[in-house]
């Protein structure tokens, strides 16, 4: 693929599926919920709702208790190429930003550390809240949580290359904006049922790699 000027690029990476090996939120519905989340998961990847409300109602399934749900979520691994291909972005100049439309709190206790913009969803531990702080009710469809089309948007506004790195539902919507995009498991099969271009990767090495 032709590399693109990293240091006038901003690259978008999703968090569950692609900076963890699996999906953390639905790790946590597995052991936590019962079964009625996946019909609800069923009705958001279907397309028949909007993932705020997939995301509210499956919330309400799972049990509010901060340090359950941490430890739970730690049992997920991080890709272990995650550090160094931020930090290789950013050396080159790139704008690096986290995009997740989950449950919030893990992307944070995973990514704050990396001195990276983090957009995802938030929880109140203290009235147990799932909140919203990202959504775009201004947005063509206003039904995400975080919208992943915005920030795309902005940067292309602003002259940069836009670089989306996904691989579920929730990355379909910025993909079609993005300049480059890398994709893997069901983005992938979205991508090229849906003619749209992308560079298949397994994992964050593989991005690496392809950039840097």
């Amino acid at each position: 693929m032709p590399v693109p000027d990293l240091a006038a690029a901003s690259v978008f990476l999703d968090f569950d599926g692609t900076i963890s090996t699996t999906d953390v939120g639905l790790h946590l519905l597995e052991r936590l919920a019962p079964p009625e989340w996946k019909a609800i998961d069923a009705e958001y990847d279907a397309g028949e709702t909007g993932s705020r409300v997939c995301l509210l109602d499956e919330w309400d399934l799972l049990p509010h208790d901060a340090d359950l749900l941490r430890s739970v979520a730690f049992e997920v691994p991080i890709d272990p190429d995650l550090e160094a291909l931020v930090a290789g972005l950013l050396a080159a100049g790139s704008e690096v930003v986290v995009l997740s439309d989950g449950f919030g709190f893990y992307a944070h206790d995973v990514c704050d550390g990396l001195g990276i913009p983090v957009l995802t969803n938030a929880v109140d531990w203290g009235t147990g809240a799932l909140t919203f702080p990202h959504e775009d009710r201004c947005c063509a469809c206003s039904s995400c949580g975080t919208c992943k089309q915005a920030p795309v948007k902005e940067a292309a506004r602003r002259g940069r290359t836009t670089v989306v790195v996904g691989d579920g539902t929730s990355d379909r919507k910025a993909a079609l904006l993005a300049d480059v995009v890398f994709a893997k498991g069901s983005l992938a099969a979205w991508c090229a049922a849906n003619g749209v271009v992308h560079h298949r990767f397994e994992c964050l090495a593989d991005v690496g790699e392809a950039l840097l």
